[in-house]
């Protein structure tokens, strides 16, 4: 069994690490700026939700 890593830079260092052994640079910066890509897309569908939202139907829908 193994132990668990308690630091979560040696975490972060470790798994970069496998990556660049697995994959090289290009693609583990590939990998790596996946999060982030997700991370605006997810923030964008959120500004347009709340752009299409009726503000008073959302009180009424979730307050009664």
């Amino acid at each position: 069994m193994k132990k668990i890593m308690d630091d979560n830079r040696k975490l972060v260092e470790k798994a970069v690490g496998i990556l660049m052994d697995k994959l090289g640079p290009v693609e583990t910066s590939r990998f790596l700026a996946m999060h982030q890509a997700g991370k605006l897309d997810s923030v964008k569908r959120h500004h347009l939700w709340q752009s299409e939202l009726d503000k008073e139907d959302f009180f009424k829908e979730i307050f009664g």
